[in-house]
């Protein structure tokens, strides 16, 4: 696979974040991918990138978003497991530095501490752990925060040995699988070309909720371990054991079971994340939107995709099913959820065009309470309706 994410490089200053041990630990655990020659590794690299050109006339046509036609400020990778865990600790890095800097700055006692340099280590493994994991469930993703090679624009990463375990594991056709992946994660690339505000829009609240975080990281420690006592109590006395009902579903209602983050925060700090999840549930939803929008036409096999790809989740082992929950992948799933209803809902009221209002300014954008509320969002705008 193609490995073109840039190198983590280490800076004079003594860090918070061990960035190299990161990257380096993140590489090394990240699972091995399916069993392939040379030949057919270069020729599904070649495949992927070709649906991926593809794929951006469909987003386009479904979309109505003209910011598909030039994408050019943006790149496309195709990596490996590796790769994609190396560059997320970049993008981590670029998150978070200006908060850590603002730390060093306002706490310089925490850069002092003879145990700095052993917590550093261990933040940067523990880092580097967690991106492992997830580098073998993530099919793609859009990285609008490190810029690419070709502008301002971010990267499409597609994690080839993810797609072709999982089209292996559904038994379904390769071709017709990977153009499904690519419409959604074009979708992405395409909503950061169509509203360039939201890149310094999101980046700016997350820096303001890690700021939020890191003023009390006197009680981080503390918090951590309620919030694992937390999750571990609401699935019973054993964490192992076998889910039942929405909980397994990922059904819960919206705020509820929200991994560690959920606990984490005072009142400004649940006010910024909020905030947050209304946003990813909103370009996770319409991704989604866009992804379902194609018929047989364009995807022969879609519907055979979609059943089995929608029941693939109810196979996760107990273990994996509380990883994901402590590490908020669940919600996550509601994100999805969540936000196609709310694009459907409004795209049904509205139609496309209406919709697209929300890629015009910040202040446009749902709250989470609309999120689940369309209509309200519907009538903020002032939107005229169908019928």
């Amino acid at each position: 696979m193609e490995s073109n994410s840039p190198s983590v490089k280490s800076t004079p200053r003594r860090q918070l974040i061990n960035w190299d041990l990161a990257a380096g630990s993140a590489a090394k655990l990240a699972p091995a991918g399916p069993t392939m020659s040379p030949r057919e590794i270069a020729g599904a690299v070649q495949n992927l990138r070709d649906l991926a050109d593809a794929s951006v006339g469909h987003v386009h046509a479904i979309s109505r978003l003209d910011a598909a036609r030039d994408l050019r400020d943006s790149e496309l990778l195709i990596v490996d497991r590796a790769s994609w865990a190396r560059a997320n600790t970049q993008s981590f890095r670029t998150l978070l530095e200006p908060t850590l800097d603002h730390l060093a700055e306002t706490r310089p006692e925490a850069f002092s501490s003879a145990s700095m340099t052993l917590g550093s280590a261990l933040t940067g493994a523990q880092l580097g752990t967690i991106l492992a994991f997830l580098s073998s469930k993530v099919l793609g993703q859009y990285d609008p925060f490190v810029p690419s090679r070709n502008g301002t624009g971010g990267r499409l990463m597609l994690v080839a040995p993810n797609i072709i375990s999982v089209e292996r594991e559904l038994s379904v056709n390769p071709s017709d699988f990977r153009l499904w992946v690519c419409l959604h994660e074009q979708t992405h690339r395409v909503q950061f070309a169509a509203a360039p505000w939201l890149k310094d829009h999101m980046t700016g609240h997350i820096s303001e909720l890690s700021a939020g975080l890191m003023d009390k990281a006197d009680t981080l420690s503390e918090r951590l371990g309620n919030a694992v006592k937390s999750i571990t109590a609401a699935r019973g006395d054993n964490p192992l054991r076998k889910s039942h009902g929405r909980e397994a579903s990922g059904e819960d209602g919206p705020g509820q079971n929200l991994g560690i983050l959920s606990v984490l925060q005072d009142p400004e700090d649940k006010a910024r994340l909020s905030h947050l999840t209304a946003v990813m549930s909103l370009l996770e939803g319409h991704a989604n939107v866009v992804m379902d929008g194609v018929d047989s036409s364009i995807v022969p096999t879609v519907k055979t995709i979609r059943r089995r790809f929608n029941a693939r989740g109810k196979s996760r082992g107990p273990l994996e099913k509380l990883i994901r929950q402590l590490l908020g992948l669940e919600a996550k799933m509601r994100q999805y959820s969540d936000g196609s209803k709310f694009v459907r809902r409004v795209v049904d009221q509205t139609g496309m065009d209406g919709f697209n209002l929300v890629w015009e300014a910040e202040g446009n954008l749902p709250t989470e309470h609309e999120i689940h509320a369309p209509d309200e969002w519907i009538d903020r705008m002032s939107i005229r309706r169908h019928g």
